[in-house]
């Protein structure tokens, strides 16, 4: 008799005997009886018209027909898992538009990005970078969906994502002396990391002076590689191209900053609003 279907539900046993080596132990996992385990196996070898098990012992072990079998099993039951996946998250009309600041970029949003692909297959995901001016401006437009930054912004809802430590950073081969004036490398007003780290110099009378200023993170890491200064950045901008030189050089303590997720109060989209909950209950 020719086959036309095979019956999922009788894969999804066989794998379970498959990979437990016995009747009992498939029964727990697929929450039947061993009585109707072995009764759904023996209708799927009379569906293939052969034997799909030898029993060693107390236990099942697959024959040459039931080990070809098993390979594409598991392929049918992933495939069907996926796409009841897929049709549980439904569909996206429209991206999401995320906005982030550069420091988050590389070190914070990967995980997240993982996370949403993960759990929502279907959503689509729009980056923008910006400085912390023009995300504010950007989401009160509606510009973009959601902000992720490390400044302030009292007019939207939010929540921390993650609170970092920030710490002096300086290119791992370079060595200063404590007492000099503090070679300062620092992207351009407005930044809370180059207010931070002024107030905190300031406040101890210690002197600096501005070693090189830029507007971007990628220029302000290879001026640290090769070795123009120092900054102050969250422990997450570490590479083994750059070192901690709090103590080396005499720093100052600086305080924590956090990531934050903002979200406009009116925007009640499914996307906006499932990424958010995702990222906030990470």
């Amino acid at each position: 008799m020719k086959i036309t279907n095979l019956d999922l539900t009788l894969l999804r046993t066989f794998v379970a005997v498959a990979k437990g080596d016995s009747f009992a132990n498939a029964a727990k996992s697929v929450f039947r009886s061993q009585a109707a385990v072995s009764q759904q196996m023996q209708r799927l070898e009379s569906m293939l018209d052969c034997e799909l098990f030898v029993r060693t012992g107390r236990n099942k072990r697959l024959t040459d027909q039931g080990v070809r079998l098993l390979e594409y099993a598991r392929r049918m039951l992933r495939l069907n898992d996926e796409a009841c996946l897929a049709m549980e998250q439904g569909v996206f009309d429209t991206p999401v538009k995320l906005g982030a600041c550069a420091d988050a970029i590389d070190t914070l949003l990967p995980e997240y990005l993982a996370l949403s692909t993960s759990t929502y297959p279907n959503l689509r995901i729009e980056i923008k970078v910006g400085r912390s001016q023009w995300l504010g401006s950007a989401l009160r437009r509606g510009d973009i969906d959601l902000m992720l930054d490390v400044e302030e912004h009292t007019e939207f809802r939010n929540c921390i994502l993650r609170t970092s430590p920030v710490v002096w950073i300086s290119g791992a081969r370079v060595r200063h002396e404590n007492d000099m004036a503090v070679p300062l490398v620092l992207i351009d007003a407005p930044c809370v990391f180059r207010r931070m780290a002024l107030k905190a110099l300031e406040d101890e009378g210690r002197a600096w002076h501005p070693a090189f200023q830029t507007t971007t993170v990628a220029s302000l890491r290879a001026a640290l590689r090769a070795g123009l200064g120092v900054t102050a950045r969250t422990i997450e901008m570490l590479t083994p191209d750059l070192k901690v030189v709090d103590k080396e050089m005499g720093l100052p303590t600086l305080p924590s900053v956090s990531y934050q997720l903002y979200t406009r109060s009116d925007d009640h989209s499914d996307g906006t609003r499932k990424l958010a909950d995702l990222f906030s209950a990470r």
